[in-house]
């Protein structure tokens, strides 16, 4: 996000502090990006004599057109040291204001939520070309999230580099954790982003030391959720008697002998179906969070649940994600399936109960998913490829006896 193109500059007196001649200190206040500095100008009048809506010092005789000369010429010089600093830097703060406003080189340090800024302005313009907007609204999240810490443990709205500590970072955790009411696989990914904007802040040589140098992640124990073979076949082969549920069914159906993300499988349609060297159908196409291609050969019941709904388009109905998740708790109570059904299941079904299960590899399973990398697969379902190397030993240890 781009700096704001307007400052407030606001006169006010100290009245806590008159002298003896009765005068209270008249201070300076800037306004900017919603953040104050409060300063002392050196000047002094009596508060009977202050009008605050005019800002300026009343009645308008020798003395009191002095301290607003000085006032204009201090307003006058904020604002030059401003725009200033418009041309010559694409962020900065009040306080590099007012450091420019007093000759003074601005602090070579920069605040948080600057470098969040100046790291989401840039990723807003790489949407569609490195990023997607889910993964930009992600970044957006995460700041504000450190916004509202700010505000609830220092009352700030924003904190030095320099400021961030080892501690910082475990009181967030805690924050997110009591405050938020957020699960720990969801606090380390906030922070994991906030980590990515210390990296940025490092590389730009706004900071040395890193905060999160023996910073180390709460563990997550991971429990994946998916069909068993019954509960797939028992949720293919169940009649409904509406067709917004059947098709709902289908398209998971569909995920869980594909694998497809619910935005690819959104978007589906009949230029993502190739024929390739097998002579087999695959699906062809893009991951929109990874932006990696990944093809997927069609299995028989995949190829049926196209040929039930294909157009001269598209290839499966249109519906958006909130609802077909909303029916898919009308389907899980009316089958009997006591999980919280998702489109993300789905996904987990097919890698598990139909891939690792019927012994495909972990690095083909990998493929098929459109992983970046094997080790998030292997982190994912390492306690399903365990139990299924168990059961592959117990079968050993069988034969050798």
């Amino acid at each position: 996000m781009k700096s704001s193109t307007v400052i407030k500059i606001l006169f006010l007196l100290n009245k806590t502090r008159i002298n003896t001649k009765d005068e209270a200190p008249i201070r300076c206040r800037i306004t900017f990006n919603g953040i104050r500095k409060v300063f002392s100008t050196g000047l002094f009048i009596n508060p009977e004599n202050w009008d605050s809506s005019l800002q300026k010092a009343i009645p308008d005789d020798t003395e009191h057109k002095q301290i607003n000369t000085q006032l204009s010429l201090i307003k006058q010089e904020i604002n030059q040291a401003f725009l200033f600093l418009q041309v010559q830097q694409e962020q900065f703060d009040v306080e590099d204001i007012y450091l420019k406003y007093k000759g003074e080189d601005t602090k070579p340090s920069k605040s948080l939520i600057e470098v969040f800024n100046l790291h989401n302005s840039r990723m807003e313009k790489l949407i569609g070309i490195e990023y997607t907007k889910s993964t930009f609204s992600k970044f957006v999240e995460a700041k504000q999230h450190i916004i509202d810490f700010l505000f609830f443990k220092f009352k700030k709205k924003n904190i030095p580099l320099e400021d961030i500590t080892l501690k910082f970072l475990n009181d967030f955790d805690y924050y997110l954790k009591t405050e938020k009411n957020f699960k720990q696989i969801t606090i380390n990914k906030s922070i994991q982003r906030v980590r990515k904007i210390i990296k940025l802040a490092i590389s730009e040589g706004f900071i040395v030391t890193d905060p999160f140098l023996l910073y180390k992640p709460k563990k997550v124990i991971n429990t994946i959720t998916y069909l068993t073979s019954k509960e797939l076949y028992k949720l293919e082969n169940h009649k409904f008697s509406q067709k917004r549920l059947e098709q709902v069914r289908d398209m998971f159906v569909f995920c869980c002998y594909t694998g497809l993300p619910y935005q690819e499988m959104s978007v589906l349609n009949q230029k993502h179906l190739v024929n390739k060297f097998d002579g087999k159908l695959w699906i062809d196409m893009y991951r929109q969070k990874t932006k990696r291609q990944f093809s997927i050969p069609l299995l028989p019941k995949a190829i049926s649940i196209i040929e039930k709904y294909q157009d001269d388009k598209r290839l499966l109905p249109i519906i958006s994600n909130q609802k077909f998740n909303s029916y898919l708790k009308e389907i899980a109570e009316i089958i009997g399936i006591e999980k919280k059904l998702t489109h993300h299941i789905a996904r987990k079904t097919f890698a598990t109960t139909v891939l690792l299960y019927n012994d495909v590899p972990i690095e083909v399973v990998s493929e098929l998913l459109g992983h970046s990398k094997i080790s998030t697969t292997q982190e994912h379902y390492a306690k399903v490829v365990q139990k299924k190397v168990s059961e592959q030993i117990l079968q050993l240890g069988k034969k050798l006896n």
